[in-house]
């Protein structure tokens, strides 16, 4: 199903360049129409069932003249203007993707029912790292993975799910949405998730996609566990992504079993240090009492990876079932840029996606 898009811009150059554009990139997606008359296209809403109607902010409208089903957004000049009479506003000199998500998300806020999924499988890879103890630099190592996934040509996902954490800490892209927009179209329950978490997400240069941190650390808060378990699962149908890195906080209650569970793959890491050593230890050994009589345990599908260890004050845990991916030393005065360029190409990371 395309969504039925119509332009209705004076300028006849812009007008037939965006549709060029939007035609060679995006075929798949829209059923184009485009005017320059406001009669012209005012009757077609109805006639065409039109879903998204971009105007140029020189033309006025009557609340009458816009169908329920249609969604009116104004093509403005500046991509800092939010709003325009009272409707949506899209710059109309960016970036042709930023234009691409902004009518996706102005689409998804209306569409009743519709879902344009692509339904997937297991073929997407869901990893889980989770830090044994503060400061052992998990979210580094997350991070890290991605970037290893996405210098492969894989299509990678960074997904930051601690309170408190920060994706922007790692990577950066363009958009004006952030995961604050994700969570609240979670919470209002609305439709069309799918479009949403495409219209929002960002890339980096390097090639990690990913969300940018909510506007206030209390938006993330808000979210339940079913929230999150919606989220994932969402994420997996799409179809989008060949890996998906979750980086979370720790919890062994149920709902963070529930949590793991939608993992291929979970990650502790530690630092080697006594007290790392031993809250690790402990979390193993709870972590194999909850799940004796589960028929596909976690345990099975967890690894530990060793972060900052220091020869002299590190040492790694005897006697566990639990396989060791590698580690990584302690990098002195330096950059998170200059550590994830050392710890992105570690082949350890392989081992994550071939279990």
């Amino acid at each position: 199903m395309k969504i039925k898009l119509a332009f209705l811009e004076k300028d006849p150059v812009y007008l037939n360049r965006i549709i060029g554009v939007f035609s060679s990139k995006y075929a798949d997606a829209f059923e184009l129409y485009s005017f320059t008359e406001k009669e012209h296209a005012v009757a077609a809403l109805d006639e065409r069932k039109i879903d998204v109607l971009l105007a140029g902010d020189n033309f006025e409208f009557d609340e009458r003249d816009i169908p329920k089903r249609c969604t009116l957004a104004y093509l403005v000049d500046s991509t800092d203007v939010e709003s325009y009479n009272g409707h949506r506003a899209v710059g109309k000199f960016q970036r042709i993707d930023l234009i691409y998500k902004q009518i996706l998300s102005i689409y998804s806020e209306n569409a009743k029912n519709i879902s344009l999924a692509v339904l997937g499988d297991d073929k997407t890879k869901v990893i889980t790292f989770q830090s044994a103890s503060g400061g052992c630099g998990g979210s580094t190592m997350a991070a890290a993975c991605a970037l290893h996934f996405a210098s492969l040509g894989k299509r990678t996902l960074y997904l930051n799910l601690e309170k408190f954490g920060s994706s922007d800490s790692f990577f950066a892209g363009d958009g004006q949405f952030n995961l604050s927009d994700i969570i609240f179209y979670l919470k209002s329950k609305k439709s069309n998730l799918t479009i949403k978490l495409e219209s929002c997400v960002k890339q980096d240069p390097r090639g990690v996609f990913f969300y940018s941190d909510c506007k206030v650390a209390l938006d993330k808060m808000e979210l339940k566990m079913d929230d999150i378990l919606l989220l994932i699962s969402e994420l997996k149908l799409t179809g989008s992504y060949d890996v998906i890195v979750l980086d979370a906080d720790f919890a062994l209650d149920k709902d963070g079993m529930a949590f793991l569970n939608r993992s291929h793959a979970v990650v502790w890491v530690g630092d080697g240090s006594k007290v790392s050593n031993l809250k690790l230890y402990r979390k193993i050994e709870t972590l194999k009492i909850m799940e004796e009589n589960v028929e596909v345990p976690v345990y099975k599908r967890l690894s530990l990876i060793y972060n900052k260890f220091s020869n002299k004050t590190s040492e790694m845990l005897d006697g566990l079932e639990v396989r060791v991916l590698g580690g990584a030393q302690r990098f002195e005065h330096a950059t998170t840029e200059m550590i994830l360029k050392q710890l992105a190409p570690m082949a350890m990371f392989d081992a994550l996606i071939q279990q």
